[in-house]
């Protein structure tokens, strides 16, 4: 009987334990991008409420999925987390071969923050609403061309679901990345990107690029003065831009609780809230179980898009 105690005590110890070394937060993207740029904000927090170091680290290749199966492999114990955009749910749509199961081979942590996407034109267009440029688009199907980041990309899946809600039919000139995407809208090569605030924000404040609308059902503070797409001839269109944190599948459930909770207090901060907005995004506190639902169903749904669009990896 002792023994037996013995053993439950030590059991209920080591679970309680966490961290007891320092934990390594995986970017599965280069420096310097929003998951980035997010990871580095909720590592400092975690590293001072938990007492552990929180170490940064970007493995970036093979669109998120070098970082991602890294993850998915770690010990379950809550020393591994990734950070995730809403990127990994239309990649995951497409990707029927990757090297770890998107839903199964995770545990929801958090969801650390969400916002629009905007759509931004180029300056030569003739254009200044959305409804001057749901007009202009439909008078010339297939005649515009849109950038994205690459195929699957969020932009990609957000603006075949555009042409879908708004009927228009635009032609798509894919990217390797957001950067070269950005600059060839500014110099007009391209004619329409829907893109994050993060990417895009401060070209359309300087009038490099055209501000038209955002992605969601509702105004966004992230980019006040500019009006949902859905409101002005896309019925229903609703994209939101998310960001969060995931663990490696079996983590016990008492320290994805400790997780949530810690990045939970960390976004009630006036301190977090302020960097969020100035980086485009909103706090987005929610329980574990909620992410990963969010995650779940934002795969279905790209997954239909990906069948209405025939959008397939490259």
């Amino acid at each position: 009987m002792r023994l037996l105690l013995l053993g439950a005590a030590m059991a209920c110890g080591m679970a309680h334990a966490f961290p007891d070394k320092p934990i390594q937060f995986i970017v599965s993207s280069p420096p310097g991008g929003s998951n980035d740029i997010f990871a580095r904000a909720i590592a400092r927090q975690l590293g001072d409420s938990l007492g552990k170091p929180v170490l940064v680290e970007n493995r970036a290749g093979a669109t998120g999925s070098i970082g991602a199966a890294l993850v998915a492999k770690a010990p379950p114990d809550g020393h591994t987390l990734l950070m995730i955009s809403s990127s990994f749910t239309t990649s995951a749509a497409i990707q029927a071969k990757a090297p770890f199961d998107p839903v199964k081979s995770f545990a929801a942590v958090a969801m650390v923050g969400k916002g629009p996407l905007l759509l931004a034109v180029a300056p030569s267009l003739p254009v200044k609403s959305p409804e001057e440029f749901f007009a202009l688009a439909r008078s010339q199907p297939g005649k515009l061309n849109y950038a994205s980041s690459g195929t699957g990309s969020i932009n990609h899946f957000a603006t075949a679901l555009l042409n879908e809600a708004a009927g228009i039919r635009m032609t798509h000139v894919p990217y390797k990345g957001m950067g070269p995407a950005v600059t060839d809208l500014m110099a007009g090569h391209v004619e329409v990107l829907i893109a994050s605030a993060p990417s895009m924000l401060q070209q359309v404040k300087a009038g490099k690029v055209k501000g038209i609308g955002v992605t969601t059902l509702e105004a966004s503070p992230i980019a006040p003065g500019l009006p949902p797409l859905a409101a002005a001839g896309a019925k229903g269109y609703d994209v939101e831009l998310w960001w969060g944190v995931l663990a490696t599948a079996g983590t016990p459930a008492e320290t994805i609780a400790r997780l949530n909770a810690e990045i939970n207090k960390a976004l009630a901060t006036g301190e977090m809230k302020e960097f969020l907005l100035r980086e485009g995004a909103e706090p987005a506190p929610m329980t574990p179980e909620g992410f990963g639902g969010v995650i779940r169903r934002d795969i279905e749904r790209w997954k239909n898009v990906a069948r209405s669009a025939g959008i397939q990896p490259e």
